[in-house]
């Protein structure tokens, strides 16, 4: 009966000892636990730490660098050359020089013929008379300034806007802004001419034929026309 009792009491002590120790390691897991897991704030500095490696500590905001742009290089400027290809287009565009005082400009679809205010050259293309002296350099001047040209017009409210031939009346600019009527007759390719009544110019163009006509140009050259 004493073995018995002894033998029962010895086992319930094993069993105590080995629920203490179970007791022990589980509060011991749980505080390691505790102490391991990352907290908040620590969680949100590592992936913020993580973010900036993957892309190269860039700036918030500073999406260019990411993909490579430098601080000029927006997506927008990259396309500054087309729009400067574009605003070069500005304009008429001159099909065909009939003459140096008449040519044909598209505008709007439609192509319309120009006679020049203020200036005339000799005749080259007009049925009724004969190629007329320095007439074909005048044609020939004009082709080179301003066939396939994309020219500015310019009309002028003292003058009709078409003459009794159908024709628009306007002063022509070149791309590089050369006031196209009066460089004619400041190289001595056409006279001045005033129609009716004066037109805006027509000082500055008298001004520029007394002028071809000191430096002997063009028609104003004694071996230009010597007949």
């Amino acid at each position: 009966m004493n073995k018995r009792r002894l033998a029962t009491g010895f086992f319930g002590l094993i069993i105590l000892i080995f629920a203490l120790i179970f007791s022990n390691d589980s509060s011991t897991i749980s505080l390691d636990f505790e102490n391991n897991s990352p907290n908040e704030e620590s969680a949100e500095e590592e992936f913020r730490i993580i973010g900036s490696e993957v892309l190269g500590e860039t700036e918030p905001g500073n999406i260019g660098s990411v993909f490579d742009f430098s601080e000029n290089e927006t997506p927008e400027n990259l396309t500054s050359d087309e729009n400067s290809e574009e605003s070069q287009e500005k304009g008429f565009k001159v099909i065909k020089v009939v003459d140096g005082d008449t040519i044909d400009v598209e505008i709007e679809g439609k192509v319309q013929r120009l006679r020049l205010i203020g200036i005339n050259t000799p005749e080259t293309v007009d049925p009724r008379k004969s190629v007329e002296c320095f007439g074909s350099e005048a044609s020939k001047k004009a082709g080179e300034l301003l066939l396939g040209k994309f020219v500015v017009l310019e009309n002028d409210d003292t003058q009709q806007d078409r003459d009794r031939y159908g024709r628009l009346l306007r002063y022509v600019f070149l791309p590089d802004g050369t006031h196209f009527n009066k460089y004619m007759i400041s190289e001595g390719f056409a006279y001045e001419y005033t129609y009716g009544s004066p037109y805006k110019y027509q000082q500055e163009f008298k001004q520029a034929q007394l002028d071809a006509q000191n430096q002997n140009k063009g028609l104003w050259n004694s071996k230009t026309c010597p007949n």
